[in-house]
C-alpha cells in the first residue's frame, strides 16, 4: 500500500521542491498538477525527485470556479488510471507544509485506509452565510466580455438556484484526503446526475461545497471524518487564510494536525526552518 499526494500549484517551484522533497517517500508517491497558464519548465527540474509525476492533462483553473474541481477531478483520475494500490489521495496546495514526519502521516493514513478526511458543515444549518452560493449564478469559467455584468442581470432577473432533488449541501475547506472508493463514486455519480454537475460548474467557490455534498449524501457518508488533519488560520471573516509566520508558531506545532497552510517562503521562511527542526527531532 501506498499514499498519493496531488499538489496543485501555479507559481513559486522553490518552495514547491521544499515540499516535495519533505513528502516524497518509498511509500509516498507525489503528482503536480501544474495550472495550464504557467510555466511548465519553471517546474520540471523536480523530476530530480524520486516517485514525484506531472499531471498531464493540465487544466486553466479559475480561484473560485469550477475549473478548480475539473483540474482536480481529472488529476484524480489519472492518479487511479495508474492502477497502483494508494490508500488515500491527499490534496495539497504549493503552499502547504508537513508537521509530522512523513513515516507517521503514512502510518496514520495506512492505519485508516477506509476513512476520508474532510471538514465539513450544514450549509443550510451550521454555515448560512454561504448559501447565496447556492441560489445564485456564477459566470466565472466562461470567457465572455463584461461577463460580470452579465452575471449581475441574471442574478437580478432569475429567480434564485435550486439544488438538484433536494440534496442536502455541505461544505468546508477544499483540503480533503480522500480514498480511491470515495473518488470512484464522485466520478460515477456525476455521470448518472448530470443535472448536480450543471449546477456545480454554476456555482462559486463550489471546490468548497464539491466533495463534502455529494459524498456526505451517499452510503459512504458514515466512513468521513470530520477533521481534514490541517491547521488553517482564517480572520475577519477573509475569503483567504492567513500567511503563517513565527508568530504562529506555538500553535501550528501544537495543533495536532499533519499539515498547515498556507506558508510563504518568501515572506517568511522561519517557521518552515522551525517546523523542520521539529520534525526531526528524535
Amino acid at each position: 500500500m501506498k499514499l498519493a499526494h496531488l499538489i496543485l500549484v501555479h507559481n513559486n517551484p522553490e518552495q514547491l521542491e521544499r515540499l516535495v522533497s519533505k513528502i516524497v517517500y518509498s511509500s509516498s508517491d507525489v503528482y503536480i498538477h501544474v495550472d495550464q497558464k504557467s510555466e511548465f519548465k519553471q517546474f520540471e527540474f523536480l523530476k530530480k525527485f524520486p516517485n514525484t509525476f506531472f499531471i498531464k492533462n493540465r487544466k486553466s483553473v479559475g480561484w473560485g470556479n469550477y475549473s478548480m474541481i475539473d483540474a482536480t477531478l481529472c488529476s484524480m483520475s489519472e492518479i487511479l488510471d495508474t492502477n497502483i494500490s494508494y490508500s488515500h489521495i491527499n490534496l495539497l496546495s504549493g503552499q502547504d507544509y508537513l508537521l509530522k514526519k512523513i513515516t507517521d502521516i503514512e502510518q496514520f493514513y495506512f492505519n485508516n485506509s477506509d476513512k476520508c478526511f474532510m471538514q465539513y458543515l450544514s450549509i443550510y444549518q451550521e454555515w448560512e452565510e454561504v448559501k447565496t452560493r447556492l441560489t445564485k449564478y456564477n459566470l466565472g469559467d466562461f470567457s465572455l466580455p463584461f461577463k460580470y455584468a452579465i452575471q449581475s442581470i441574471i442574478n437580478t432577473l432569475l429567480p434564485d438556484r435550486k439544488i438538484p432533488d433536494n440534496i442536502e449541501p455541505y461544505g468546508r475547506s477544499q483540503w480533503v484526503t480522500l480514498t480511491p472508493e470515495s473518488i470512484y463514486y464522485v466520478l460515477e455519480y456525476l455521470k448518472a446526475n448530470p443535472k448536480l454537475l450543471r449546477f456545480f460548474k454554476w456555482t462559486w467557490a463550489v471546490d468548497e461545497i464539491f466533495f463534502q455534498t455529494i459524498l456526505l449524501n451517499s452510503y459512504l457518508k458514515e466512513s468521513i471524518v470530520n477533521d481534514n488533519k490541517r491547521f488553517i488560520k482564517f480572520e475577519n471573516n477573509k475569503l483567504n487564510p492567513n500567511v503563517l509566520t513565527i508568530a504562529d508558531a506555538d500553535n501550528v506545532l501544537n495543533s495536532g494536525k499533519l499539515f498547515a497552510r498556507k506558508f510563504s517562503l518568501k515572506e517568511d521562511a522561519q517557521i518552515l526552518n522551525l517546523i523542520d527542526k521539529y520534525i526531526n527531532q528524535p
